[in-house]
């Protein structure tokens, strides 16, 4: 197509010029942009999601403090402000999960740890911080690991040491520092930690090269 007044071609599907918006004339012509359909429905599909955050936020906050609602026993907890903590971090990880300048590792460990932030700040409120701390959060540690050990034979980027070090940080530090402050670790954390060793030595035994020539890389050794 072409417009009469500016007598330029148009290579795009449009009914009027871009230059100066007068009717087109001729034939349309296919398209030279790519179409991003996958990233529109990934964008109306998040828009859809945070209308119901909003609404539900919305809802909690008015059955919380316009109707007095409470949950159970706990007559002096607002319900609506830990809705609204989970959401606000959910949001945020979504669209973090969404970015596609992070690796796989760091999503997945973000995702863990930051849940089990939230865990512990949710059962603490409820009275059962200990069974959070000494069985859900070290589970779901070893489950980040798992993840790890095996996305790091699924990846072809030659990111061994990310999942090398995500494994060393997050099943094995941990346990030590709680050794170091408590003397002692719950049964949970020791189970953690030797799953924890056992995928670090056995990543190690079979991407252990790609990790080393990684990080002479990385230090321009």
């Amino acid at each position: 197509m072409n417009c009469p007044y500016c007598k330029a071609d148009v290579y795009v599907s449009s009914e009027k010029c871009p230059l100066c918006q007068s009717k087109l004339m001729g034939s349309d012509a296919r398209s030279i942009f790519p179409k991003q359909e996958l990233l529109k429905k990934r964008s109306f599909l998040y828009k859809i999601q945070l209308f119901v955050a909003v609404v539900a936020i919305i809802a909690a906050v008015a059955l919380d403090f316009l109707f007095g609602v409470r949950i159970g026993s706990f007559t002096e907890l607002h319900f609506s402000l830990l809705l609204l903590m989970w959401i606000a971090v959910t949001e945020f990880e979504v669209t973090r999960q969404l970015s596609s300048g992070t690796g796989s590792s760091r999503k997945i460990t973000a995702f863990v740890l930051v849940a089990s932030i939230m865990l512990m700040i949710t059962a603490y409120y409820f009275d059962i911080l200990w069974l959070v701390f000494d069985w859900i959060v070290p589970l779901a540690l070893a489950a980040a690991m798992a993840a790890n050990f095996v996305l790091a034979f699924l990846d072809k980027q030659g990111n061994s040491m990310a999942y090398l070090l995500t494994i060393l940080f997050v099943g094995m530090l941990p346990f030590a520092v709680l050794c170091f402050r408590h003397k002692e670790a719950p049964l949970c954390w020791m189970i953690c930690t030797i799953a924890g060793a056992v995928l670090f030595a056995g990543l190690f035994i079979f991407k252990g090269r790609e990790a080393m020539r990684e990080i002479r890389r990385r230090l321009s050794l």
